[in-house]
């Protein structure tokens, strides 16, 4: 057996094992196994995406669960896959040909879907090759694509379904227009950017010889403005209702209605209403009746179109940008003296995620999901415990977004995705089908047909994930075990974009929950808990990560981060610091291969003798039932720091520094053949956590064949006689030395000198047992006698207690017990200072009202430090007053 290398270097182990672990077929799933399945299906990552730490966080957690049910010998899908991604893998497709100097309309629909593929053929698998890299263990075998033949049969059969149960419909409304790419989008892919706006003030002449004041900060929307409304009680303007407007530069009248939506107390408590380019104000105008012209194209330029006869002003505006338009308009309203003032207003303006552009509401007639119909049931599952959110407060959310859920806008504008399976005739009649045989059927022989150009939003092929992937509409031997999942794991961000929407389709076409779980984790924040931007250049690339840390460093620190309802704070120094605990599990390894130990099939843990033995698989079992008991709770983070007390506490820092001299007694048989073992559990134990290292050593040792620790079984309890009695020894023994090294701490004492322990008080029991424990008492706490005290207590002296006794640390001649009186007192005194000011600091509730989450964050867990640090000194000080 050669000697275990030095230092664990993940670069040259890393891709071995994990090439292993998939050619011997590891992460399989079985429909023919009589297993109990277990099932979690990926978030599908964008096919143009790369590995980022929100996936980081979210892979991690979720190979955690499939590593650790797989190991209860469950039959685990772990389902992975990528999302077409409309918009973004056109964009990037659009950019290649901007390089050659071609644009997509030249190319033709067919020609650039061609490109299209052959992009996706050569650069759309960068994500899963990362995936690899974090050690995720999905069944890759069964890796989808959301435009895959069987996922596209899926999503045809779904939207022909709707449309004949009357829950698809084509309908006139406002939607989020992008004018850049040319296609309505998602409220997700709106981003609100606050903006140093302006609030005009604009005269608006009412029939009679009165004027009404209107604020707004679009004045270029008035052109298509088609009422004025004022609130019902607003007694400064309820003579006006009823009366009409002349709008300025149009000169056509308008009503002044009352509406709640005019809030008396902003602007000037009139607003213009403009329906087809505001979606409140489009609200407006479906209570009142009132007209919705549009006045601006799809390019965001103005459009007189549907404004009649214009005066010459309007009309000499035809085809400008709108905010050429609106200075245009501005300065015309301040020469006929019709602008009263103008007010800095910042405000939030919507932009388009990926184009950047202003956001406009257009009014275009869209293809609709009656999402009112199909939230019923989803809804339902949630109050009735079918689906359970965990942390529970994210039901909250949930049913806020779902009790008010609008008519859902499936169509986009684009030529990469799913094509609307709709045909129109001549006479602009639809025929809705799943091909266009079937098509040509309805609409009978020698009536030309055309497809609808748009395709459906990508999140309507991804709410079908769960069932399409196995197979629906077919009904397979996967769809029957596997569906149901057990749970998701997702962001907050997407519980109505896709988690909803995935309970919504499961409920309808499966007749049953889509998941039993969702389990919804936080943000990764960097190590001051603000947001990650590149603007603030405090972005984390998991990959730099890897490469000078390993994933096992990077997997430990966003589990151990990762508490329920609590963003993850990430930082390249925690990383850095948390590979210090790979390295100590590998260098304790390696300890014990150089002392002969090795696993012994034979050895029977019930069997053992020695108290340090049955107190450290007494240690192992309450680990397994802390670390079970997370994992089946969904708390990494308490999982994450069960692995790390027993592993760095009870193995490293006890266990293996008490056996030390017993690798040469008598009694190094039992100890070598309990190491083994509980370094087997430990393996076992915290390879879903980090199973890199622990697959290596498990190979390395001979715990198995090569590989076969990501399928051994999840550690059991064992059965351990007197475990109470040794629990108790052992449990004393670190408690002394604990406590001694505390005080020496405290004290400055140098560690070169040694010092008396003396016990006042002991029990016979206990100083036989301080004498039994010398070596390791003396060793580990730098003790040159350990006994009872006889006489009075001396000068100069620390106590502590434990247990029935009182430990006396003489300190004559060790220390300047006067200067640490002095110093400890200075530093008690500083820690107050800092501590009180935190605390007046969370006490003000302007502060509390005004700060940033995360700076509120930071001054809590500033103030539990300095609390700790406080109470720390106090106690020390108190020890040699």
């Amino acid at each position: 057996m050669t000697t275990l290398e030095k230092t664990f270097e993940p670069a040259s182990v890393e891709a071995r094992l994990y090439r292993s672990w998939e050619d011997s077929g590891a992460f399989a799933a079985n429909p023919e196994s009589a297993a109990k399945p277990y099932t979690i299906m990926i978030p599908p990552p964008n096919v143009t995406g790369s590995l980022h730490v929100g996936h980081a966080l979210t892979m991690t957690l979720q190979d955690i669960f499939v590593r650790f049910r797989r190991m209860q010998r469950r039959d685990v899908l772990w389902q992975p896959g990528t999302d077409h991604a409309g918009i973004a893998t056109q964009m990037v497709v659009e950019r290649l040909l901007d390089k050659e100097g071609v644009s997509r309309k030249q190319l033709g629909r067919e020609t650039f879907l061609s490109r299209v593929w052959q992009w996706k053929a050569e650069s759309g698998g960068t994500i899963t090759s990362q995936l690899r890299r974090l050690g995720a263990s999905p069944d890759w075998a069964r890796e989808r694509f959301t435009m895959d033949d069987g996922l596209s049969d899926a999503v045809r059969e779904v939207f022909c379904t709707l449309f004949e149960q009357g829950l698809i419909y084509q309908d006139k409304r406002l939607v989020n227009w992008d004018t850049v790419l040319g296609t309505a989008i998602s409220d997700l892919e709106v981003e609100a950017r606050e903006t140093k706006g302006n609030m005009w003030h604009i005269r608006y002449p009412v029939e009679g010889g009165e004027q009404i004041v209107v604020a707004t900060t679009r004045p270029e929307t008035m052109l298509a403005d088609t009422a004025v409304a004022v609130h019902p009680e607003n007694e400064k303007f309820k003579h006006l209702i009823g009366l009409h407007v002349v709008l300025p530069l149009t000169g056509r009248r308008i009503p002044i209605i009352a509406d709640t939506y005019a809030d008396p107390e902003k602007g000037t408590g009139a607003v213009k209403i403009t329906p087809a380019h505001d979606f409140n104000d489009f609200e407006v105008g479906k209570r009142h009746g009132l007209p919705m012209p549009s006045m601006l194209d799809k390019q965001g330029k103005i459009t007189l179109a549907e404004l009649g006869e214009m005066p010459e002003f309007v009309r000499g505006l035809e085809g400008k940008d709108r905010f050429v338009a609106r200075k245009e308009i501005v300065a015309e309203l301040e020469a006929l003296e019709l602008l009263v003032e103008v007010k800095p207003h910042p405000h939030t303006v919507p932009h388009g995620d990926r184009s950047g552009s202003v956001i406009e509401p257009l009014l275009t007639t869209q293809w609709y999901c009656n999402a009112h119909v199909l939230a019923q049931p989803a809804i339902k599952a949630v109050e009735n415990g079918d689906i359970k959110f965990v942390p529970q407060q994210w039901e909250n959310t949930f049913f806020a977004w779902m009790r008010d859920i609008q008519p859902w806008c499936i169509s986009r504008q684009l030529w990469w995705g799913h094509r609307i399976p709709a045909w129109y005739a001549p006479d602009g009649k639809v025929f809705v089908a799943r091909s266009q045989e079937e098509a040509q059927a309805q609409a009978g022989e020698g009536v030309a047909l055309t497809q609808d150009e748009d395709v459906l939003d990508t999140w309507f092929s991804s709410a079908l994930w769960p069932f399409s992937t196995l197979g629906w509409p077919q009904q397979t031997p996967e769809l029957a075990k596997y569906y149901p999942t057990d749970v998701l794991v997702t962001g907050f961000d997407i519980i109505f974009f896709w988690v909803a929407r995935m309970i919504m389709m499961g409920m309808h076409f499966m007749g049953d929950v889509p998941f039993r779980t969702v389990y919804i984790h936080g943000l990764v924040r960097d190590e001051k808990g603000q947001k990650m931007s590149k603007s603030k250049g405090n972005v984390l690339d998991p990959l730099t990560l890897i490469d000078a840390y390993g994933a096992d460093a990077l997997r430990y620190s966003v589990a151990a981060a990762a508490g329920q309802g609590r963003d993850v704070k990430l930082g390249q120094k925690i990383v850095e610091t948390n590979r210090a605990f790979i390295t100590k599990i590998w260098n304790a390894a390696r300890f014990l291969e150089m002392n002969g130990v090795k696993p012994n099939p034979d050895f029977k843990p019930e069997s053992a003798k020695l108290p340090l033995c049955r107190w450290i698989l007494g240690a192992a079992n309450e680990a397994i039932a802390t670390a079970t008991t997370a994992l089946d709770a969904f708390r990494p983070n308490d999982y994450a720091a069960a692995c790390y007390r027993f592993a760095w506490g009870d193995v490293c820092d006890w266990f293996i520094e008490f056996a030390k001299p017993g690798f040469a007694s008598d009694d190094a048989a039992e100890i070598r053949d309990t190491a083994a073992h509980v370094l087997g559990i430990l393996l076992r134990l915290m390879h879903p956590l980090i199973p890199f290292v622990t697959e290596e050593l498990w190979d390395y040792f001979g715990y198995g064949v090569e590989c076969s620790l990501i399928t051994a079984s999840w550690p059991e309890p064992v059965a351990v006689s007197n475990l109470e009695d040794a629990a108790a020894e052992v449990d004393w023994v670190i408690g002394l030395i604990s406590e001694v090294r505390t005080v020496r701490s405290e004290m400055n004492v140098p560690p070169s000198q040694k010092s008396p322990v003396l016990l006042q008080d002991a029990a016979p029991a206990t100083l036989a047992r301080a004498q039994a424990w010398f070596e390791a008492i003396s060793r580990m706490a730098r003790a040159s006698e350990i006994g009872p005290l006889t006489g009075p207590a001396p000068k100069n002296a620390a106590q502590a207690v434990l247990g029935e006794a009182t430990i006396i640390l003489p300190l004559e001649g060790l220390i300047d017990l006067d200067a640490e009186r002095k110093r400890l007192a200075a530093a008690l005194a500083k820690a107050q200072a800092e501590l009180a000011k935190v605390e007046a600091k969370l006490g003000n509730a302007d502060f509390v009202s005004r700060a940033p989450e995360a700076v509120l964050e930071e001054h809590r867990e500033r103030q539990e430090s300095f609390a700790s640090e406080v109470k720390r000194l106090d106690t020390a000080l108190a020890r040699i007053s």
